[in-house]
């Protein structure tokens, strides 16, 4: 199965990172995901055995369909590692260069994250097709849309705050010049999903118990 970053996040219109302390099957999560219609998740470089969960994940992709990646990458050599181990694409919390170029040689999307629209251009420069606006806590969607003004076919991610209630409110539809939703997710494998195909409470979704603010 082939994956493209940019038809699923164009489709779904979400990003789905899951920071935890532990996983017990990131596969099962990956599929609790995708039937609830989200089918990009961003592991963590703050998850303890990572790169195991990766490739647990990418090894079982054709079962479940969901593309991973890895975020907080900050250095060459974890990007390096993550895309051993079968990462599809990186994010980053801020400009890396170092992350973009191992991210361009290897043919392997990024996201880079930045804040100001200096910051933007910094990250267009580097490659970046997708740009993600961290933190996003503080910022609404009035400035989200204001950042698409020079940039109208660049695609953004906000990240940090942005929840099940609020990220209905970002403008875009997914397409070029548009804002994306990037929601961190638990990872209780105790709990019932509540996440459906259109983002409403599913009771067939394990896994994922509800959607915190980031």
């Amino acid at each position: 199965m082939t994956l493209n970053l940019n038809q699923l996040l164009e489709a779904d219109r979400t990003l789905a990172v899951v920071r935890a302390e532990s996983i017990s099957d990131a596969s099962q999560l990956a599929a609790a995901l995708g039937r609830g219609g989200i089918r990009t998740l961003e592991l963590t470089f703050t998850t303890p055995n990572v790169l195991e969960h990766i490739r647990r994940v990418a090894d079982t992709s054709n079962e479940h369909g969901v593309m991973v990646g890895v975020g907080t990458v900050l250095t060459a050599a974890q990007a390096e590692a993550a895309l051993d181990a079968g990462a599809q694409f990186l994010v980053t919390p801020g400009l890396r260069p170092e992350v973009a170029r191992v991210a361009g040689e290897r043919n392997v999307p990024f996201s880079l994250g930045a804040l100001t629209p200096s910051e933007v251009a910094q990250a267009v420069d580097l490659g970046s097709e997708i740009v993600k606006i961290f933190p996003a806590r503080h910022v609404g969607p009035g400035y989200l849309k204001d950042l698409l003004g020079p940039f109208p076919e660049l695609k953004l991610l906000p990240s940090g705050g942005i929840n099940e209630k609020n990220g209905r409110r970002v403008p875009g539809g997914g397409g070029p010049g548009s804002v994306l939703r990037h929601f961190r997710c638990s990872a209780d494998p105790r709990g019932r999903g509540r996440l459906g195909p259109d983002h409403r409470p599913r009771q067939d979704v394990y896994f994922i118990t509800h959607l915190i603010p980031g």
